[in-house]
This record gives C-alpha cells, sequence and structure tokens, in this order.
C-alpha cells in the first residue's frame, strides 16, 4: 500500500505527491472545460480531452496516440480503458457513500485498485484528495498515468454530479 496526496494551488492545477516527492500534476485549461495537460514527474506530458459531439467520452493522449479513455455510464459509474503497450484494460471507477465519500478504482476483475477521499479546504473553497493504494496497482505498468487519471475522473465525477443538481 502507498498513500499519495493531491494538493490543489488554486483550482485548476492539482500536485500530486508522494512522500512529499512530486509525482506529477494535473492542470485544466480552464473551469467549464474537461481540457486537461498531465505532466508527469519525469517531464512527460500528456493531453486530456473531450471527444464526441457531447464531449462524454474524455481520451489521454501522448501526441496523437490515444492511451486511455474514460465516460461515465448510465448508473453514475466511470468506465476506464487504458490502452498501454498495445495491451487493452479496464477499469471501473465508482462513488462509495455519501457523508463519507469517497470514489474507488477497481480492475476487471473487481480488486479495488485505490481508494480516493477528497477534503474541501473551506477557506480556499479548493479539494485536497488523499490517495491510498493496493499492492496490486504499485505494480501496474503507467501506474502514474492512471492515477492521475482517477483524480481526473473524481473531478469529472464531482462536476457532473454538481451540474444535474443545478
Amino acid at each position: 500500500m502507498a498513500e499519495y496526496y493531491a494538493k490543489s494551488s488554486n483550482s485548476l492545477t492539482f500536485e500530486i505527491t508522494k512522500e512529499e516527492k512530486l509525482i506529477g500534476k494535473l492542470a485544466y485549461t480552464s473551469w467549464f472545460k474537461f481540457n486537461a495537460v498531465i505532466e508527469i514527474a519525469n517531464g512527460k506530458i500528456y493531453q486530456v480531452e473531450p471527444k464526441g459531439f457531447w464531449g462524454t467520452t474524455i481520451e489521454l493522449k501522448d501526441q496523437e496516440r490515444v492511451l486511455l479513455k474514460f465516460r461515465m455510464n448510465w448508473n453514475g459509474e466511470i468506465v476506464v480503458q487504458t490502452y498501454f503497450d498495445g495491451v487493452k484494460n479496464g477499469y471501473l471507477f465508482k462513488h462509495r457513500g455519501i457523508f463519507k465519500e469517497s470514489f474507488v478504482l477497481t480492475a476487471q476483475d473487481g480488486i479495488e485498485l485505490m481508494i480516493i477521499k477528497p477534503h474541501l479546504k473551506w477557506t480556499s473553497m479548493n479539494y485536497e484528495y488523499q490517495i491510498t493504494t493496493s499492492d496490486a496497482y504499485e505494480t501496474l505498468p503507467e501506474k502514474e498515468i492512471v492515477l492521475i487519471n482517477a483524480l481526473h475522473c473524481a473531478n469529472y465525477y464531482m462536476s457532473m454530479m454538481a451540474a444535474a443538481v443545478i
């Protein structure tokens, strides 16, 4: 198991750390879009952009190559597909709880890979996240991309639910 933290310096940028060491960043281009840039600590940069007429599928790209995509299904779960090294894998990202809110990323076989707990900082009105990963997660290829994308899924889920309430 490992502990990661995602902190927002402003409402558009999140820095993800493990033991106070920077793992990567997630930076949104604006408040009202799901376009973002993911930067891994090794300097690699990826683009995140909505696709389709309604923008309901989100793709993560390395240049023009799609490495990951996700979409919300009819019951509020987010289906994630990765295409690392030509191998397709599927994951499920879902919301859990109402009063002790958290998100869970599971593998296709149902094994929990990570739990994400959001915390709203009332003084700045920014979210911070505590992310606990399993040993199975720590063996994943491209685990940093999966982790930062899971953070994007949490933000996506919360904005979609907030839009549904309005």
